[in-house]
């Protein structure tokens, strides 16, 4: 599946509903944190400002969530 072009901001909120926790925010980049998986991501929210598909690509990839999964939790 491709990746979806999404801004900062879209990011964060399916993350919070994949069961990630807004720690902090420090300048332009949110920091969020998985109890259970007991991990941290950094995304990038830039006024929104599509992240670029690399960088999509490795939150993703440091969330441990498919494409897949991430697009169904854009949907929700």
């Amino acid at each position: 599946m491709k990746l979806p072009r999404v801004a900062g901001d879209k990011v964060v909120s399916a993350l919070k509903r994949g069961g990630f926790v807004e720690i902090r925010t420090r300048g332009s980049h949110c920091h969020l944190y998985h109890e259970q998986k007991n991990m941290l991501v950094t995304v990038p929210v830039h006024s929104g400002k599509i992240i670029a598909p690399k960088t999509l690509k490795s939150i993703l990839k440091h969330a441990e969530i498919t494409v897949e999964e991430f697009v169904g939790l854009l949907r929700r």
